[in-house]
């Protein structure tokens, strides 16, 4: 039987080609997100090669009041680019929209289209003898669109900041269907309200950023870094304390991985190694140390000054009894496989099964605090819960993952227990001073918590912003707010 005529396709196919139009059986790398918790059916896939292109989907969309989903490299964690099961919402895709535009190296700027992935645009200031800064574990397959869009972190906020603090101006379509020209390579620019910063993590609720101008860097002459291992996390807040005050501006990550973040690396991906921890992965002779903590250094003095400098910290934490342990990765091979080792951690436990994560922020101060009371309130409340602890404790953001028992089914767990944990930790994370999303964003998946947490005033004024630019909620609806 054929299908009947649809309006919105045969619109949007003269708008982008038929060939960019997908429809049908074959699309479910569209319609499930990265951690398989959502699975949506989409009413098509639309690839526009360009803004404009982009505008006339939003016009053809919002003429026949149809949702849209805008997706980048659809690496989310909290399902903001997942359609629903409706068959109501249209895919907006950026994959083809990967075009570096320029580099302006005098400027210290590169305008980049969304679609261009994170790893491509760090390749290409490289080129340059430049560095974009910005660094996480799903830099092969996420973009620049969908980091703007979450306002993603990563591995060196503690000294570039988060992708926000990267961005100097912006190109977006809006929900009517126009393009906002704001590609500015201005470091000061007070005309009026800034635009740009309300659009950075939106998640594609208030219009759909198709390109951006990234700030860049100097590349550092050297980078070097060293893994430690410490009993607990107050011993590692003194060492981050210790390595402020000795590496000053150039520690650039300070990264902590409990045991079990690291003994799920051994057990899934036993061919990374294991430093400081003798006979790991294949036949450990002693047990995994409690806690590992990963620093980053870099600076234009040399890799010699920054190896001695790191050693120097480290010889200063082990006479103060901060550390047991330390290694300094002697080269460019060794630095990589230290970090392989902590970006291994979400794959590793992808593996072992579902998980109740949470991406949460928290004054560095009180991480200590935290991790100690949470951790021995949910063993009251689900003996024998495994907690994968692991993340940037030098901006204070904590990928605080709760997994099932061993031996209990890892999804009965997620759907028995995680309002239930949930609530434990996110009460935690406010009695702290702390936010229960520090990078992920909010998606599907924490918009009621966000509801149930957030100022009322604040949420007030956010539905408030989404009304004026989405009139018609096309964009994104059902995250967020």
């Amino acid at each position: 039987m054929s299908q009947l005529p649809d309006p919105l396709l045969d619109a949007l196919r003269a708008v982008v080609g038929p060939a960019h139009v997908l429809t049908g059986p074959g699309l479910e790398g569209f319609e499930r997100d990265w951690r398989k918790r959502y699975h949506g059916r989409a009413r098509a896939v639309v690839r526009p090669a360009n803004a404009q292109e982009v505008a006339q989907v939003v016009q053809c969309c919002a003429q026949h009041h149809a949702p849209i989903v805008t997706q980048g490299g659809h690496t989310g964690l909290v399902g903001g680019g997942t359609p629903d099961d409706s068959g109501t919402q249209v895919v907006l895709s950026l994959q083809r929209m990967n075009r570096i535009r320029s580099i302006d190296a005098d400027n210290l700027t590169m305008t980049v289209e969304a679609g261009c992935i994170l790893q491509s645009v760090q390749a290409a200031a490289a080129e340059q003898s430049l560095l974009f800064p910005l660094s996480l574990a799903a830099e092969g397959s996420c973009t620049i669109g969908g980091n703007l869009a979450t306002n993603a972190g990563g591995t060196q906020v503690l000294r570039y900041g988060n992708a926000r603090d990267l961005c100097l101006g912006l190109e977006v379509v809006t929900a009517e269907g126009e393009v906002l020209q704001g590609l500015s390579g201005l470091r000061k620019d007070n005309t009026g309200y800034d635009l740009r910063d309300l659009y950075i993590g939106s998640e594609g609720t208030l219009g759909i950023i198709t390109a951006a101008t990234l700030k860049l860097v100097p590349m550092p002459a050297a980078s070097q870094s060293a893994l430690a291992t410490c009993a607990d996390p107050a011993q590692a807040l003194a060492l981050l304390r210790l390595a402020r005050a000795r590496l000053g501006a150039t520690l650039t990550g300070f990264e902590v991985m409990n045991a079990l973040s690291r003994e799920l690396v051994a057990r899934h991906l036993p061919r990374i190694p294991q430093p400081l921890w003798p006979g790991a992965p294949a036949q450990p002779l002693a047990p995994c140390p409690a806690w590992s903590v990963l620093i980053e250094q870099s600076d234009d003095e040399g890799p010699e000054q920054g190896q001695q400098r790191l050693e120097g910290l480290l010889a200063a934490a082990l006479e103060e009894g901060l550390i047991d342990d330390a290694v300094v990765a002697k080269n460019l091979s060794e630095s990589r496989a230290l970090w392989h080792l902590r970006e291994a951690i979400p794959l590793a436990q992808a593996e072992e099964g579902l998980n109740i994560k949470h991406d949460i922020a928290l004054p560095v101060s009180r991480i200590p605090a935290f991790i100690e009371e949470t951790d021995a309130a949910l063993q009251v409340r689900h003996p024998g819960c495994r907690l994968v602890n692991f993340g940037h404790l030098g901006d204070g953001n904590l990928h605080y993952n709760v997994q099932a028992p061993a031996g209990v089914s890892a999804a009965d767990f997620l759907a028995q227990q995680e309002s239930s944990i949930n609530s434990l930790v996110y009460d935690a994370v406010q009695a702290h001073e702390g936010s229960i999303s520090a990078e992920h964003g909010i998606g599907r998946l924490k918009r009621d918590e966000m509801a149930a947490r957030k100022s009322p005033v604040a949420l007030g004024l956010m539905k408030r912003l989404k009304q004026a630019l989405d009139p018609q909620g096309i964009l994104n609806p059902g995250r967020v707010v």
